[in-house]
């Protein structure tokens, strides 16, 4: 009997702590939605800082639609990667400036790393700003301090290509030291985003 009662308790237990964890579940997942969209828009205004406004097209949903094959042909070594989400960047007119593009990599040395990645309508990488990253402290995380992210702002040519022994062409990125995965994985992310942001200027 003992052990009936005491199965009963720890049933209702269980019933009730499943009740309140999926009670603070629903309270809590519409600020962090909010959180998360606020955090996207901040690296998508970093990166496009011309832009008053952001909109998706049809254009660019038929384009993101298609992203994989149109990575995949784009003849550039890219490794894991996938484009996540892409916006016309528009001034205080109206007016088309650019491109933003949210690009992931899954090569990093912790994970996944997803960059929003600025482009102006003349191809130039205005910069780019890190929306996920959990490489390790020290290493990888230097990604999204100076000197390594400036690099990639008002950038001309392309393909970037990664080096380790300083960067002295247009399209040459320096290596993070120690930290060879967190340094492709970003620039494989920003070289899909460029070609994903030409294609959207050739259509």
């Amino acid at each position: 009997m003992t052990k009936l009662k005491d199965a009963l308790i720890l049933f209702v237990i269980t019933i009730v702590a499943g009740l309140l964890l999926g009670g603070v579940n629903e309270v809590t997942k519409e600020p962090i939605a909010e959180q998360e969209a606020l955090r996207i828009a901040r690296a998508y205004q970093a990166v496009s800082p011309g832009a008053q406004s952001f909109e998706q097209s049809e254009k660019i949903l038929t384009l993101l639609e298609n992203s994989e094959t149109l990575l995949a042909d784009s003849g550039v070594e890219l490794g894991n990667v996938q484009i996540e989400d892409a916006v016309e960047a528009l001034d205080a007119s109206g007016n088309l400036v650019g491109y933003v593009v949210k690009s992931t990599s899954k090569d990093g040395y912790n994970g996944a790393i997803t960059l929003a990645v600025g482009v102006s309508l003349d191809g130039t990488l205005q910069g780019i700003d890190f929306i996920v990253i959990s490489e390790t402290k020290g290493l990888g995380m230097k990604a999204i301090e100076a000197p390594f992210k400036d690099q990639f702002q008002n950038r001309t040519g392309g393909p970037l290509v990664l080096t380790k022994s300083g960067a002295p062409a247009e399209n040459e990125i320096d290596a993070i030291g120690g930290a060879t995965f967190t340094s492709s994985a970003t620039v494989h992310a920003v070289n899909a985003a460029l070609t994903f942001a030409s294609a959207c200027m050739e259509q």
